[in-house]
């Protein structure tokens, strides 16, 4: 008996051993179809191995694959050509006052020239927003260029025509001849949230259709790059995100994960020019008012409120005994302007717009900057403690709501009786001036008193540079708002003079 049971353990232990040593070599073995890896005599080289499929699916809203698809035929590369610029002798004095006080150094920074440069050639990104050949930019990648040319995706290339910039917003649409184009769709900027993927899509360094991908880092964010545009009206309420951008990337396509257009990228935050971890991007609540504007009238109708604002902090808040640390502070306004006509007064906190809420300059301007002038806006504000609501119907900077039309840089303007007339390219050479405006009949005119003689070249009013005759008008409007101007300018002669305009 006791053999018997030794015998049958034994069996026993055997059909288990066999069947651990046949399951250990199941699990060992290769999968059907796979070859053994080869391994030389050192077993740290690996000379060959075979590969497999491995499709790794991302979680939802990570996957970037079917947005850059969707995206990057409609992102070109846009291509542009300089004319060399004809020499400049300039025979400009500073007045020996200014001199005395600044230096020689200083008149070169009024005269806001440049050495002179050979022709040349730049190059940016762009996106076509229709399958008939629009395209959108941002101005500087096409600004002054003699020639403009446009590389889709797919190598193709064409001329294209500039139907109009907007350099207070940094944006401009080209035009191609051709149909049937791949393009995008707008996206809503005003859903965009902080932290939401995005990206990048655009022709940095030149190398053609390159998508990087970042999150939303902030939103309304002013950098003040545009401030110095020509008209001092530059709308800067961007989309903040550490998408990888560069330069040629200026021009490209912001997008969502649904390959929807949520900005068009235009400036990186840099030490070195290339990226170190943020850019900028306009949103395109922006981007579609200006390029429908551009379509239209060639010309962006832009609406203002007419109020000079300042964020509200604690400093401010401490000072003026405010109850908030919300809204923008109404620091003045002018007796004609939209906002005076609709009850606002100096000291109101305006809180929000159409019932969006508005803490900085930045968040106001985008808000105001979808609007043309006739249109009628919700204003919140705080008066004390007391919340208002005021309906404004926003005005140009005539402080009117006509519709503002693209006047030509040659056309000659009459305003307050002397008559402004465009400056002829040899004496813009002669000057080392860019534009100009030219006035005659002072003697007949308000100006009289202001010691202007005939023939006079209007060249900046204040901190705005007077490119065309019609900017004279526009910019002395806007300048009774605050009680006067500082007018600077020169004469045929190279005599430079300042003259002050509506101060005491």
């Amino acid at each position: 008996m006791q053999a018997k049971n030794m015998m049958l353990g034994l069996l026993t232990s055997a059909v288990l051993g066999g069947g651990v040593a046949v399951g250990g070599y199941k699990l060992l073995e290769t999968e059907p179809g796979v070859a053994q890896s080869t391994i030389a005599s050192d077993p740290q080289v690996r000379y060959t191995s075979a590969m497999r499929s491995t499709a790794y699916a991302a979680p939802e809203g990570l996957n970037f694959v079917a947005a850059a698809a969707a995206t990057t035929p409609a992102v070109v590369h846009v291509m542009t050509e300089y004319k060399a610029e004809p020499q400049r002798q300039s025979r400009m004095q500073m007045d020996p006052l200014f001199r005395q006080f600044f230096g020689d150094q200083f008149e070169d920074q009024l005269r806001g020239q440049q050495q002179p440069q050979g022709g040349g050639e730049g190059s940016g990104s762009g996106v076509i927003i229709a399958a008939n050949g629009y395209i959108v930019t941002n101005n500087h990648v096409i600004d002054k260029a003699s020639k403009i040319t446009v590389v889709l995706d797919d190598k193709r290339k064409f001329d294209a025509e500039l139907v109009g910039a907007d350099p207070s917003t940094d944006l401009a649409v080209l035009k191609v001849k051709a149909d049937n184009l791949p393009f995008i769709k707008y996206g809503n900027s005003d859903e965009v949230k902080v932290g939401q993927w995005v990206l990048a899509v655009g022709n940095p360094f030149n190398l053609n259709s390159t998508v990087t991908a970042g999150i939303v880092s902030a939103k309304g964010r002013s950098i003040g790059i545009l401030a110095r545009s020509q008209d001092n009206m530059g709308i800067e309420s961007f989309i903040q995100t550490d998408a990888v951008v560069n330069p040629g990337n200026s021009g490209g396509a912001l997008v969502n994960t649904n390959g929807d257009l949520v900005g068009i990228n235009s400036a990186i935050s840099s030490h070195t020019g290339s990226f170190e971890g943020y850019a900028f991007a306009v949103p395109s609540s922006i981007v579609s008012k200006v390029v429908d504007d551009l379509l239209k009238y060639k010309v962006v109708q832009r609406a203002l409120l007419g109020v000079r604002i300042q964020e509200v902090d604690a400093r401010l808040a401490s000072e003026k005994k405010l109850n908030t640390l919300n809204g923008v502070y109404v620091q003045g306004l002018g007796d004609k302007s939209a906002a005076a006509a609709a009850g606002l007064k100096i000291g109101d906190i305006i809180t929000d717009i159409n019932g969006v809420t508005v803490n900085t300059s930045a968040q106001l301007q985008e808000q105001v900057s979808r609007f043309r002038p006739g249109d009628k806006i919700k204003v919140g504000y705080l008066r004390g403690s007391s919340k208002e609501v005021a309906m404004a119907t926003l005005f140009n900077a005539s402080n009117t709501t006509a519709v503002v039309k693209d006047m030509p840089a040659t056309a000659a303007v009459t305003y307050e009786g002397a008559k402004f007339g465009p400056v002829s390219a040899r004496l813009q050479n002669e000057l080392g001036i860019d534009g100009g405006a030219q006035i005659t009949g002072v003697r007949n005119s308000n100006f009289k008193e202001t010691g202007m003689a005939e023939g006079f070249i209007i060249t900046r009013i204040d901190k705005n540079l007077v490119r065309k005759p019609a900017d004279v008008q526009n910019f002395l409007e806007r300048a009774k708002e605050n009680s006067g101007a500082l007018v600077e300018g020169v004469y045929p002669d190279g005599r430079k003079a300042y003259y002050p305009i509506g101060r005491e």
